[in-house]
């Protein structure tokens, strides 16, 4: 029987006795009964511990087993008959006291007991803590994230930012140390939750939500072989409390935002009831710079065949994003070792994205004349998932089984209507009606997932799993574009009119085996997936005529297929108790996704498109991971170095093209329905190979009582070699990302900490980067007898979470300024708890709670 269910059994038991007594109290034999209480505090802050459990259990008949829990002030007491117990004491992530064999022929106080710290029940049950934990593991590091002020009241993605190795970017891109191609999943399991593969979702969950993040760099077979970066798995919370508790968070803020957000849990012996449900408004102003200067004069067909060599555009973005999600499950625990889960997942979002361009065109250093360029957009989207896990548990030492089902589907619906009526800087030029323009696209994704683990420990130190994972995604994207003609009629373009019909399919299995001899600890794995990749491009276009479109060959229909092996190596030599080092090996794929295939191009501008490129084939890398891991009284320290390399990496690349768009004057002035457009795109291509090499350095210093810091530095190296249509590409460039957080606590219980985050400039393969610096502030207070907390945070203050960059081709050569949200931001959060323990503060010792080795 497991520590939790003799916890929900001796609590129903307790009760049963109490009323079982009542009842027999009446009858002519009366049973005499012995009582045993005491109290039970935390052995260092010498505070009472509410809801601790004790279980009673009858040694002559095991199967016997009563029991209570603590009260607010520690205490409890327990009725029993005559005879010989094992006493057990337990409090979540405490050691557990035991009294064996205690004879029970009278009452009996067991006086005060003190619980210290231990991290013995951490694989089981997390506690959130004051400061963000890691465990590392052969495999990975878990950070238990703590109670980050920063983030109160914001989103997966604003937490996942404060965790070493992780950066997002100003446009909400994860990468991992530098790294873009990196692998979301959600629960262990691919999710509509992580978007599809897309990131944006994670935007407009609430980072109340997670529980721990895993950071997987070196992942062994267990897991998906796509992301040559690694993985990034996000647990979400689910209390294990018994009884009904959870939190309520409230949160405003400006820009506008506004949210509400309940975790709630519902746990009995029987079953656990547990949901996330939230709603919020979010607007967020943003805005972008481009200086584009050609080498060769430019013809604009629109602006009155305006000859032009400078291209200036200044953007403003208004987004107003509402949405709102709820993860609704229930685990169902058939007996002692097995159990069910059900959860549903649904999110809603409707959105409003409004954008004004001016563009100024020059030539020869003199202006020529402006337009405004404004769109709207809109977007709505529905996803859910449903998905069932099923657990047995053969024994209490590891040996068990898994099922996964899971299916997801999403719909986005997006229109938009952009108008360019405004010119000015040059009367010599008529009033320009620049046409109206109109899209509309509407993505359909579906996902199917089948799973199957099974787990089976050998002897003390050795254990063997296996399993298979089928996923199963298919995305149709339907675009249409209409331009608008000189009588006001919306005209079909028939080029970039296109229904885009996407398949993925892969089977995978592994099997893995770990074990341990003396001070080494090894984890050896072979993955196997089988990849199929189909695409049906259904256009009014012959493929002659998509080749001549879009200057490079491609087919309409196509059906990938590829077998790859994947080995992993993960071993953990103890040096001593408080230092160890680690070593990893693993081949991971990259396989293209999305719009990075899809070949009908998105049109930010008139001027600016980005397009996909179906024939990308997967990228594949090999990597190698050194980690040391070293800690004192009040100071760990994490470091590694590593080396990756990555075959047919695929790389986006700047160039000019025509494409063909509706003529305006058709058909009142012209026989020809279409005009050719000069514009510069960005395309991926299979061009490089990319050798990345880098280190990393964490640090936790807990100095004293009332001041912590935390700090990590990621320096990274990467070299493409690869050419493009004749030029080379290749490049050697390095940067740097740093962030370090301090956590200081004021008189009158007041928290204030500081989070500071820089990334180094780099080239990139056609330019350069600039640095990003960003700092966020946040206070934070404990009210209501510490069930409440009102938490106040700024964010970016310096106003410096902006990307620069520098591009050159041989076409043109432009400097751009992109911010995707504008200005500081200010956000108030009240936070209030009912029915949970309080939160207990790290040792005092400085912290020896932060790693746990795990083995496997």
């Amino acid at each position: 029987m497991t520590i939790r269910k003799i916890y929900a059994l001796s609590l129903i038991l307790s009760i049963l006795s109490i009323f079982t007594s009542k009842f027999y109290a009446q009858a002519p034999a009366e049973v005499v009964k012995y009582t045993i209480s005491g109290k039970v505090i935390d052995n260092e802050l010498e505070v009472p511990l509410e809801y601790a459990t004790i279980s009673v259990q009858n040694v002559e008949d095991p199967s016997v087993v009563t029991g209570s829990v603590t009260d607010i002030n520690g205490n409890f007491s327990v009725e029993v008959k005559e005879g010989t117990y094992n006493i057990i004491v337990e409090f979540i992530s405490y050691e557990t006291k035991e009294f064996n064999n205690r004879l029970i022929d009278k009452d009996v106080n067991l006086g005060t007991i003190k619980l210290g710290l231990g991290s013995e029940n951490l694989d089981e049950v997390v506690v959130r803590a004051e400061t963000t934990q890691v465990d590392v593991r052969l495999d990975k590091k878990i950070y238990n994230i703590g109670k980050d002020l920063t983030t109160a009241g914001g989103t997966v993605s604003d937490a996942l930012n404060n965790v070493p190795s992780i950066s997002v970017d100003i446009e909400g891109g994860i990468s991992l140390r530098g790294n873009e191609n990196v692998r979301i999943l959600i629960n262990g399991k691919p999710s509509a939750m992580a978007g599809f593969g897309s990131t944006d979702v994670l935007g407009q969950l609430p980072a109340e939500a997670i529980e721990r993040v895993e950071v997987i760099t070196s992942p062994s077979a267990r897991y998906d072989a796509e992301g040559t970066a690694g993985i990034i798995n996000i647990i979400l919370r689910k209390k294990e409390t018994l009884g009904f508790n959870g939190s309520l968070t409230l949160n405003g803020g400006y820009p506008a935002n506004a949210g509400v957000n309940a975790n709630l849990n519902y746990r009995t012996d029987a079953f656990n009831i547990f949901t996330t449900t939230g709603y919020r408004y979010r607007e967020s102003p943003g805005s972008a710079f481009f200086d584009t200067r050609y080498f060769n004069p430019r013809v604009d067909t629109f602006l009155d065949s305006l000859n032009y060599d400078r291209n200036v555009e200044d953007r403003d973005y208004d987004r107003f994003n509402r949405g709102f999600n709820t993860n609704i499950g229930m685990e169902y625990y058939l007996n002692d070792q097995s159990s069910i889960t059900g959860a549903i997942f649904y999110r809603f979002g409707d959105d409003e994205d409004q954008t004004s361009n001016v563009n100024d065109y020059f030539l020869n250093g003199s202006p020529l004349l402006g337009t405004t360029r404004l769109e709207n957009e809109t977007e709505e989207d529905n996803s859910w998932q449903f998905s069932l896990n099923y657990v047995n548990r053969f024994d209490d030492k590891g040996h068990e089984l898994t099922a996964d089902f899971q299916v997801e589907s999403d719909k986005e619906n997006q229109e938009a209507f952009i108008r360019e009526p405004v010119n000015y800087n040059n009367s010599e030029i008529a009033d320009i009606s620049i046409p109206r323009e109109r899209t509309r696209t509407t993505e359909d994704q579906s996902e199917y997932l089948i799973q199957a683990d099974y787990v089976r420990p050998i002897g003390e130190d050795s254990q063997f799993e296996a399993g298979y994972r089928g996923n199963f995604e298919n995305e149709i994207t339907d675009y249409t574009l209409l331009q608008e003609s000189t009588n006001g009629n919306f005209v079909l373009n028939r080029n970039q009119t296109n229904v885009f019909d996407y398949t993925e399919n892969v089977h995978a299995w592994y099997t893995q085996y770990g074990t341990k001899f003396g001070d080494f600890s090894f984890l050896f794995g072979l993955r196997a997936e089988h990849t199929q990749l189909k695409g049906d491009i259904d256009s009014e276009l012959t493929q002659e005529e998509l080749r001549e479109e879009f200057n490079f060959d491609i087919t309409t229909n196509f059906d990938n297929k590829y077998f790859g092996l994947f080995p992993t190596v993960n071993v953990i030599y103890e040096i001593g108790e408080q230092e160890n080092i680690t070593i990893g090996y693993n081949r991971r794929i990259n396989r293209p996704r999305g719009w990075y295939i899809n070949p009908f191009p998105s049109r930010s501008s008139r001027n600016n498109v980005f397009q996909g490129n179906p024939n990308l084939q997967p990228a594949y890398s090999n990597s190698f991971d050194i980690g040391y891991l070293k800690r004192w009284e009040k100071f760990t320290l994490t470091s590694s170095v590593y080396y990756q390399r990555e075959t047919n990496s695929f790389q986006r690349v700047q160039e000019e093209i025509n494409i063909q768009v509706v003529n305006p004057n058709f058909p009142e002035t012209s026989d020809d329905e279409t005009i050719s457009q000069t514009v510069t795109r960005s395309i991926p291509f299979n061009l490089a190979t990319n050798d990345r090499m880098g280190g990393e350095l964490g640090f936790l210093y807990n100095p004293a009582d009332w001041l912590r810091l935390n700090g990590s530095f990621n320096y990274f190296r990467f070299k493409l070699d690869g050419e493009f249509n004749g030029d080379d590409l290749s490049t050697d460039n390095t940067s740097w990302f740093a962030r370090f957080s301090s956590k200081v606590t004021l008189p009158l219980k007041i928290d204030w900490q500081t989070n500071a985050f820089y990334r180094g400039p780099s080239d990139e393969i056609q330019g350069t980067q600039d640095g990003i610096l960003s700092i966020d502030l946040a206070f934070s207070k404990e009210i209501l007898n510490d069930n409440a907390t009102i938490a106040v945070n700024v964010s970016d203050i310096l106003n410096g979470r902006r990307r620069s960059s520098f591009t050159s081709t041989e076409f043109f050569e432009q400097e751009s300024e992109f911010q995707w949200r504008q200005g500081q931001a200010v956000n108030l959060s009240f936070i209030y708890r009912f029915n949970q323990k309080k939160q207990r503060q790290q040792r005092r010792d400085g912290g020896n709670e932060d790693y746990d080795e795990g083995e496997f």
